[in-house]
């Protein structure tokens, strides 16, 4: 996202606290492509639904942002904490079984990078989404998921460590 951009959501985001409906409508469109890119790879199918959820919770919440130049880290943790739940509650309805992961050596394993995303746990996809795609540190991505910086080091080594080992199956 360009320095223009976020300057233009940090704009909107003051606009929209202080009760400017209009601005309200232009942030969430603003926000609307950023959430969707953060919940899509950790919530798989059901990213579109936990992108609404975040867009809802920003909606809710955006009075509680004291600081709008803090807006898109805000965003981000309602993201992810809303594309974790999505994956988790998925998870809960239908529990993964062992027909639905293809066999070693299948063509199709190593083809596709949303199979192998898939095999991993919620918690997995979310550090590697905010360390590999984000960009965020690894102390940056702990904050986010409010887990110690060890847990995040860890997960994150146990998710490439995963997702290498599927996707060169």
């Amino acid at each position: 996202m360009s320095p223009q951009e976020r300057e233009r959501g940090v704009a909107l985001a003051r606009a929209a606290r202080a009760g400017n409906t209009l601005a309200l409508h232009e942030l969430l469109d603003h926000l609307a492509p950023y959430i969707a890119r953060i919940c899509t790879p950790i919530a798989l199918g059901d990213g579109p639904d936990a992108a609404q959820e975040a867009l809802l919770a920003v909606f809710t919440s955006l009075r509680s942002l004291r600081e709008p130049e803090a807006l898109y880290g805000w965003v981000r943790a309602i993201a992810v904490r809303e594309a974790v739940r999505a994956a988790q509650r998925a998870a809960r309805v239908r529990p993964a079984e062992p027909a639905d992961v293809p066999a070693q050596g299948d063509p199709e394993l190593a083809a596709d990078i949303g199979d192998v995303l898939a095999r991993l746990s919620p918690a997995h996809r979310a550090v590697l989404v905010l360390r590999d795609v984000e960009g965020l540190d690894e102390e940056a991505a702990a904050a986010v998921l409010g887990v110690p910086a060890g847990t995040a080091k860890s997960r994150l080594h146990r998710a490439r460590s995963s997702f290498r080992k599927a996707w060169s199956a």
